[in-house]
């Protein structure tokens, strides 16, 4: 057993976030760009003419994070910055992913903006829940989970999990894409219906 001397003690980390989803004191900033979300939309050809008209470099999301270490107990707190726009008939998406450590949850609280977190498991069941300011969920392990923005300003989230999750992006495209589709209704609002390409998970 380790005395106090000898144990390694992480330090309090101040963040200040904005609700515009920047963050000052981050450790990690990424982009995902049109380009990078070949085979995320369904309709290919709205897709690519997207990528043509806009160029691939187009900005969709970007994520902020704070992260101290990977160690067991440390977490990563950040925000998600996702662009308006459709594709077709479908929102704005973030890529999703299940954590590589299935079992790690992961809460969601909305800063700003309208969206909806989609939410799958492998074996089937399927929910979506709305956030709006104010609103948040907290996603448990073994969920698979996306991001879309069903309005006409950013949707940004606060997002916290466990340092040692990690990401597995691929059980989506494997699958030929979640289970669920947001589109817009036609009305000014948005639905949620089958995705013909999904093919079911794997595990």
């Amino acid at each position: 057993m380790q005395s106090s001397a000898q144990m390694q003690v992480d330090l309090p980390a101040v963040i200040e976030i904005q609700t515009t989803g920047e963050m000052n004191g981050r450790t990690r900033l990424y982009e995902k760009h049109l380009g990078d979300m070949s085979g995320v939309y369904l309709d290919t050809e709205q897709y690519e003419q997207a990528v043509a008209e806009s160029g691939p470099d187009t900005l969709i999301y970007f994520v902020n994070e704070h992260k101290y270490q990977d160690g067991p107990g440390a977490l990563i707190v950040g925000t998600s910055t996702l662009l308006p726009g459709k594709v077709g008939d479908e929102f704005a998406v973030t890529r999703g992913h299940l954590h590589a450590t299935a079992n790690r949850a992961e809460l969601y609280h909305c800063l700003s903006g309208h969206g909806v977190m989609m939410l799958e498991t492998a074996s089937g069941e399927v929910s979506t829940v709305e956030l709006t300011p104010g609103k948040a969920v907290n996603v448990p392990g073994h969920w698979i989970h996306r991001s879309v923005n069903v309005g006409t300003e950013p949707f940004v989230t606060l997002f916290c999990y466990a340092a040692d999750a990690g990401q597995n992006y691929d059980i989506i495209a494997d699958a030929g894409g979640m289970k669920t589709m947001i589109i817009d209704d036609g009305a000014g609002s948005w639905t949620a219906v089958p995705n013909p390409r999904h093919t079911g998970y794997e595990g």
